[in-house]
């Protein structure tokens, strides 16, 4: 008999841990609850609704913060410590006590009332800054802005940290992760992607995208969305569906409802195409879970870096490469063929990937998006650190822009309120991005050692490989480990930024002949 039946066996006589695993759905359907309000807040709900919907969003997010973080849950937890030490590490149930003690244990540093105060703040931040995007003024988001800032910095607070507050919100997204090792790994890349922005400039001219910037019907663009997503894995036929939001996301009430939205730009063909392709990587991600899993503390991704790094994989990895374009672009001359009829595949491979200094950041290309990352990340910090005031903010930003791109924002839609992060909370939210550029390549070539014939398969328009070893390697393991425990158990190092900048260097000296 296994380790695994045996634990199973054992869980099933263990009483605390049957009440712990009662315990932990309720909390998780009542989260589940609070993301469908969000979702349709985000897609349908009426504009005038926003006031009551922060009211309904904040009940249930004090409701839930009380039930997990009720004593009962405490005392539980503390009676099944030596049990769990009888069971195999990465069996379910030692997973689940290890993982709902070390959020139970933040969850506990936090007041009801701090966790009410964020949930209101973060409706009134979304108001207004949809309010600020639609009058292109960040004078009309400063104020929610300044609001989260205090109530992030008290969250920092209370849950704790040894050298930077910035430390304790990292936390929260990906366990383990230090601002020192954030600015380390932006250190690396700056370092290797700085000289090679520099000589693809010096031979801008070589690729031409020109041809992506015309009409293209929205209504035609969302079909292509939908049949490149299915394409590529994403169940829309009983389990997923697509709409479309001012910001793109993914979320999942379950694996089995899992949803996502997308942006059209009607006079640029890359804005919704690659940001379906982006979020159908989260949504296989969400999709893949087992089954087994649902209503589980375990029924989440290993951090949101991890989960960028799905979305990175299939968007870039996958869907800028010349394998990807071999099958997919005849389907897409004939959606578009005024658009793109005489163009060949091979300069719409090149237009895609056109490297070239841009104001938005999900618009932003392979080359240059982390240092978008890096802009975000050292303003958090300067502000947590009160070396900057909140009213410089769209100045700095700019001044960032200028120094890292070479380009200056000539509004704040283009500038510091593209964002719609700053609206859940301030500071580490974007590290992940960075984080999940890194760990798609890492994840790709050890998927690409076990296939090695995956880009052929690309080709025929066969991805089931690629996503069937994504479901066993990095999907089937939930919330168990964290990002860099995964990493090391998957590829066997944890996270690496010498195979993501490899990768770079190798696809554009090739594009742009380097």
């Amino acid at each position: 008999m296994s380790g695994k039946t045996e634990a199973s066996s054992g869980a099933a006589e263990n009483k605390d841990y049957q009440r712990l695993v009662e315990l932990l759905a309720e909390v998780t359907a009542l989260r589940q609850s609070g993301g469908l309000l969000f979702w349709d807040q985000q897609t349908y709900m009426p504009k005038a609704g926003a006031r009551a919907r922060g009211n309904h969003l904040a009940v249930l997010s004090k409701v839930a913060h009380e039930k997990f973080t009720a004593p009962e849950i405490g005392r539980l937890l503390e009676r099944l410590r030596d049990w769990e030490e009888t069971l195999p590490y990465d069996s379910d149930e030692a997973s689940t006590v290890r993982v709902a003690r070390r959020e139970y244990e933040k969850a506990t540093r936090l007041p009801p009332d701090l966790v009410v105060r964020h949930s209101r703040a973060r409706t009134r931040a979304h108001e207004a800054w949809i309010e600020a995007r639609q009058k292109n003024d960040y004078k009309v988001f400063r104020p929610a802005l300044g609001e989260m800032v205090d109530i992030m910095r008290e969250v920092a607070d209370a849950l704790g940290y040894e050298d930077h507050p910035l430390d304790a919100l990292l936390d929260q997204q990906e366990p383990g992760m230090k601002t020192a090792d954030m600015e380390g790994l932006f250190g690396e890349l700056r370092q290797g992607l700085v000289p090679l922005v520099k000589a693809i400039a010096e031979k801008a001219d070589a690729v031409d995208d020109s041809f992506l910037h015309q009409p293209f019907d929205r209504e035609t663009q969302m079909e292509v969305c939908r049949e490149a997503a299915a394409a590529v894995g994403f169940d829309l036929e009983t389990r997923g569906r697509i709409d479309l939001s001012v910001h793109p996301f993914t979320i999942g009430f379950s694996r089995n409802d899992v949803r996502f939205t997308v942006r059209i730009d009607e006079g640029f063909f890359n804005a919704g195409f690659f940001a379906s392709l982006h979020e159908a990587g989260h949504g296989t991600y969400m999709q893949g879970l087992p089954e087994r899993f649902e209503q589980s503390i375990l029924h989440e991704g290993a951090s949101s870096g991890l989960h960028e790094s799905q979305s990175r994989l299939w968007e870039n990895i996958v869907g800028r490469s010349r394998a990807f374009w071999q099958f997919y672009y005849p389907r897409l001359q004939k959606r578009f063929p005024e658009q793109l009829g005489k163009v060949s595949r091979e300069d719409f491979y090149r237009a895609v990937n056109k490297v070239e200094p841009s104001f938005i950041r999900v618009e932003a290309d392979e080359v240059t998006y982390n240092l978008h990352i890096m802009v975000r990340f050292e303003l958090e910090k300067a502000v947590f650190d009160r070396e900057l005031g909140l009213d410089d903010l769209p100045g700095a930003w700019n001044e960032k822009f200028r120094n890292y791109l070479g380009i200056t924002p000539p509004d704040d839609l283009r500038g510091c309120i593209q964002d719609i992060h700053w609206t859940f909370g301030f500071g580490g939210g974007f590290a992940g991005y960075t984080i999940g550029n890194v760990a798609s390549v890492q994840l790709y070539e050890k998927a690409l050692e076990e296939h090695p014939g995956l880009e052929e398969e690309f080709a025929q328009g066969e991805f089931s490989n690629l996503l069937r070893w994504m479901n066993e390697n990095v999907h089937a393991h939930g919330a168990k480990f964290g990002p860099q425990e995964l990493l090391e158990r998957v590829t066997g190092r944890p996270l690496d930024a010498g195979p993501y900048l490899a990768y770079i260097k190798r696809k554009f000296s090739d594009i742009y002949g380097l």
